[in-house]
């Protein structure tokens, strides 16, 4: 698992002061950013000649709501991981460790030229491997 934290900004929320539904999409990639980056990769995973990374699916489930000034724990686990494509489970928590809101994305590998599937690098494989817990 790899553990985020994030600080909601008051441009973040709704007029009420609450997360705007649309922005734990932001919240979550910036930690999914944060998890690539400790993957420590010699290519550049976000710019590079061979492939591009698309989400192809995702969805959020809101339970608690998240306001301005909280400061959220984003957990991450890779719950599927396959060939060309992988699955992120997100589990964002409050300050007393209630979750919030779960969020799931998936990714697929593409080849940039070709448009076709590829194959995950070993590099990435091993990373996302690290936080693998089947789902």
């Amino acid at each position: 698992m790899f553990v985020h934290n994030v600080k909601i900004n008051f441009f973040d929320c709704d007029p009420a002061g609450i997360l705007f539904y649309g922005r734990i999409y932001e919240v979550c990639h910036e930690a999914y950013e944060a998890m690539i980056d400790s993957f420590a990769l010699k290519e550049n995973y976000w710019n590079n000649k061979e492939y591009i990374v698309p989400i192809i699916s995702s969805s959020a489930k809101y339970s608690i709501p998240v306001n301005f000034k909280n400061t959220i724990t984003v957990e991450i686990t890779v719950s599927t991981l396959k060939v060309s494509s992988f699955e992120l489970s997100y589990t964002c928590k409050n300050e007393e460790g209630h979750v919030c809101v779960e969020v799931k994305t998936v990714h697929v590998f593409i080849h940039k030229t070709m448009w076709k599937k590829k194959e995950l690098t070993k590099e990435i494989r091993k990373g996302l491997q690290s936080h693998f817990i089947p789902s």
